[in-house]
């Protein structure tokens, strides 16, 4: 559902989306040792959700993953990872929706597709807090980022979804290269070990991290880093991938 600042009464033509399909984007940023995730807020009504959207007839999955995160981020070539599908009978609940379409002057029917049950797959992805531009959708007042550890109460089983995605994120920390849009391209082994810590929730040990980390294969070591005190200058590391 792309943005359409300031027109009240907005409606999209639903029939070119499949009935009872949603996504729900789980967007991770990093920055100075704070995880957080994006968050849209509904118009007049104190109302906070994930940003997600729907699925066109004539569009694969994980392209519409990849749209909605570029209408709220304005990001391209970012790595989505599907983690869940939520489907229990309990997260239908289509009053609240019916009241943010009401607050922006829609009088929707009881057919009306946004007030229909949904099986939502989730997707996560990890994001470099200066690149991304959290844009709002057309219901919403605002996109913003959030703290993890500080969200506000979400609708639905919005909360649910993010404990699922970090879960799913910790799990696979190993497998993947976690700090490639959350570093700069070139970074200190501290620096990698302080994005874990945040992902994971503890403390690591210093040298068994960058041990591991040295022979996953996955870094490629460049030089060091000019500080002006050769000596103590640390080691830059590029991700290989």
């Amino acid at each position: 559902m792309e943005e359409h600042t300031g027109k009240k009464n907005y409606e999209v033509d639903w029939n070119e989306y499949l009935p009872g399909v949603a996504i729900d984007c789980v967007i991770f940023g990093y920055h100075e040792k704070v995880l957080k995730t994006l968050i849209l807020e509904y118009k007049e009504t104190d109302f906070f959700a994930l940003p997600g959207g729907f699925v066109l007839k004539d569009e694969n999955l994980d392209e519409a993953a990849s749209r909605v995160l570029f209408e709220r981020t304005r990001l391209q070539e970012i790595s989505l990872n599907q983690f869940y599908t939520f489907g229990s009978l309990s997260r239908f609940n289509p009053e609240p929706m019916r009241i943010v379409m009401q607050k922006n002057g829609l009088e929707p029917t009881k057919s009306h597709f946004l007030l229909q049950r949904f099986m939502s797959t989730g997707y996560y992805a990890l994001v470099d807090f200066k690149e991304a531009e959290p844009i709002a959708d057309f219901l919403s007042d605002s996109c913003q980022w959030y703290d993890i550890h500080d969200l506000p109460s979400l609708l639905w089983d919005h909360e649910q979804i993010i404990q699922k995605a970090l879960e799913s994120l910790r799990e696979n920390i190993d497998h993947r290269a976690v700090g490639l849009n959350l570093l700069d391209d070139e970074f200190t082994m501290r620096e990698l070990r302080n994005l874990y810590e945040t992902i994971l929730g503890k403390e690591l040990n210093r040298s068994g991290f960058h041990r591991k980390m040295v022979n996953s294969g996955r870094l490629n070591r460049i030089g060091k880093k000019n500080t002006g005190k050769a000596h103590r200058s640390p080691y830059l590391y590029r991700f290989n991938t």
